[in-house]
């Protein structure tokens, strides 16, 4: 009987090893493509832990969460150490975001999780539209904006002067990115990126820089919910935080440096993928 106990508990614990490396592993490259394209890792980690490890959504929107606002602190702190972010548009912009993450945070734990599948797939589907037709490579308005400033492109090493347009759009928007972000734990990037680039009128690296700078601030703010009810599994979030900060440091500094038009068309496509993954699980419960 001991001898069977023992067993059970080796086995137990080389299942969670065994699990948690794979997780480890995959949230490395997930924590590269989130940092390359400024939207957190979320659209990815969400899927692989509900659709592959069957984890329960609330529990995976909880694992997700934590592994942005580490993505948010290793690609943030590159991206400002390199001049690209806009740090005081950032700020203006995260008094609306973190409202809606509040907002979004308490509604979601009251939501039945297979409405959550659903709303995330339609999310994704978005997303996938976004990163394949969406996006702008620089700033084309001639009108004068607000908040002027500069970078050195870390790809062409020309100096990039550009100012914000529409900043009230802008504020709804992040209100709205907020929202999502504490509903489904996905880093709110995948809303800001596109407002930065297509109605600010940002530089599609300066919108991505800026958007890593402010997810992780967003998602502290509906951690604090999913953490008082019970949904963050340190046995899944430890190592999804952990593989997305090391891939996070990774991406942060090969986006300077890669064109990433042929990489937004091929993640469109798995977006489409894991969105059917997830219609599938909503329409299934």
């Amino acid at each position: 009987m001991f001898i069977d106990s023992l067993l059970s508990i080796f086995l137990d614990w080389s299942l969670l090893l065994t699990s948690s490396l794979i997780i480890f592993g995959v949230t490395i490259l997930i924590g590269i493509l989130g940092s390359m394209l400024g939207i957190g890792g979320g659209v990815f980690i969400i899927p692989l832990l509900t659709g592959i490890i069957g984890l329960p959504i609330k529990e995976a929107i909880g694992a997700s969460i934590i592994s942005v606002i580490a993505t948010s602190t290793a690609a943030g702190a590159v991206y400002v150490g390199h001049g690209i972010t806009h740090s005081r548009l950032a700020m203006v912009l995260e008094i609306a975001t973190t409202l809606g993450a509040l907002a979004g945070g308490f509604t979601a734990v009251l939501l039945n999780p297979n409405i959550l599948e659903g709303v995330f797939a339609l999310v994704l589907i978005y997303v996938a539209y976004s990163m394949a037709f969406g996006f702008k490579g620089k700033a084309k308005s001639s009108s004068v904006g607000i908040l002027e400033t500069s970078y050195a492109d870390p790809l062409t090493k020309e100096t990039v002067t550009y100012s914000v347009h529409n900043l009230p759009g802008g504020m709804a928007a992040s209100f709205v990115a907020g929202n999502i972000s504490g509903l489904l734990g996905i880093g709110g990037g995948i809303i800001k990126v596109p407002v930065m680039n297509l109605i600010m009128d940002m530089p599609l690296r300066a919108a991505i820089a800026t958007s890593n700078f402010m997810i992780g601030i967003t998602a502290a703010t509906s951690a604090i919910i999913y953490y008082q009810h019970g949904y963050i599994n340190p046995t899944v979030a430890i190592p999804t935080a952990l593989g997305v900060l090391i891939g996070a440091q990774i991406g942060s500094r090969l986006g300077g440096k890669i064109h990433s038009e042929s990489l937004k068309k091929i993640f469109s496509i798995v977006l489409v993928v894991f969105s059917v993954i997830m219609f599938i699980k909503a329409f299934s419960g």
